[in-house]
């Protein structure tokens, strides 16, 4: 029995944190003489980045690769204050396009810190958010990826600490670890349900919402990408056979025999292109119904920063 059914989460895709970094890079390369360099993925998204490549942007790894007195954009992700220190060294047009809900933890996690808080930073190590965030205050955050981490993880006063997140987490992902935490100590200060990315956590709902139905979930997104990784579990867990492909190219029609109603997500870094290219490709395998759950609708944008709108015509 071929495939009869395609179900499309809502919301899904491009956050406003996300909108507004390719923003950024686009609106350099229009005001701005060139060239303009990136650090890191200024989203964790190949076509993304690749699309921002062709329009001129240089994509480094490090600051060490930008010419001295260059234009340089820094990811949505964040960086650390010795990031920052190295610009100011290399004498670097500094665009800065962090989330402003990354901003909000950074802040929290220097306020924490010097009010003599030690912090526990729930988010995957190695991650750019996660290696910003902690360079903040590294003598007083203590990364805790998992429940068994949060079970021992050393603290210098058991009455004074705090707990920030990686914003690509959601509610379900650190409830176990948090709940965990005060266990241990009674007096912890948790973050407010808002200091969670509302994005991630609307993303998540909406795939528990088609896996009610679907009997395979595909989510587009990059394998680099924490809350579209974050999509994929959610749907294993809601008991759902669940794909984290890249784009159309990756579906294995195998992953269909038998299967009536498929379920399509994706990331908050995935152009919408990419979605369209998904249902084509399933409509080829033999869907003939295409719908739209909505969950919840989003009205968030966020601002230019200041390096831009002060030249904007």
């Amino acid at each position: 029995m071929p495939i009869r059914k395609v179900i499309l989460a809502k919301p899904r895709g491009f956050c406003a944190g996300v909108e507004r970094a390719i923003e950024v890079v686009e609106q350099a390369l229009a005001l701005y003489p060139g060239p303009v360099y990136v650090r890191k993925e200024i989203v964790h998204n190949p076509h993304v980045v690749n699309a921002l490549r062709q329009k001129g942007a240089i994509f480094v790894d490090e600051l060490t690769a930008v010419p001295e007195g260059s234009t340089t954009i820094f990811s949505a992700h964040g960086v650390s204050p010795a990031v920052h220190a190295e610009a100011k060294a290399r004498h670097l047009k500094v665009i800065d396009a962090t989330c402003p809900l990354v901003t909000k933890v950074h802040v929290e996690a220097i306020r924490y810190a010097r009010d003599g808080y030690t912090l526990l930073l729930i988010g995957h190590a190695g991650h750019e958010e996660v290696e910003g965030t902690m360079g903040e205050a590294q003598a007083s955050i203590r990364l805790v990826q998992t429940v068994e981490e949060a079970k021992t993880v050393a603290v210098d006063n058991p009455k004074k600490v705090a707990v920030i997140t990686q914003t690509t987490l959601s509610v379900d992902d650190t409830r176990a670890i948090i709940e965990t935490l005060k266990a241990r100590f009674p007096t912890l200060v948790a973050p407010a349900k808002d200091d969670i990315c509302y994005a991630t956590q609307n993303r998540q709902n909406a795939v528990k919402a088609i896996a009610r139905e679907a009997e395979v979930i595909l989510v587009i997104g990059a394998r680099n990408s924490s809350n579209s990784i974050r999509l994929t579990e959610v749907g294993e867990v809601a008991g759902r056979r669940t794909y984290l492909i890249n784009d159309a190219g990756e579906i294995n029609p195998a992953w269909f025999a038998g299967v009536e109603c498929v379920g399509v997500t994706s990331g908050a870094s995935a152009p919408e292109h990419l979605v369209q290219n998904v249902v084509d490709a399933l409509k080829q395998l033999g869907a003939r119904q295409v719908e739209e759950l909505e969950l919840t609708q989003e009205d968030v944008s966020f601002g230019l920063p200041v390096e831009l709108t002060a030249i904007l015509p």
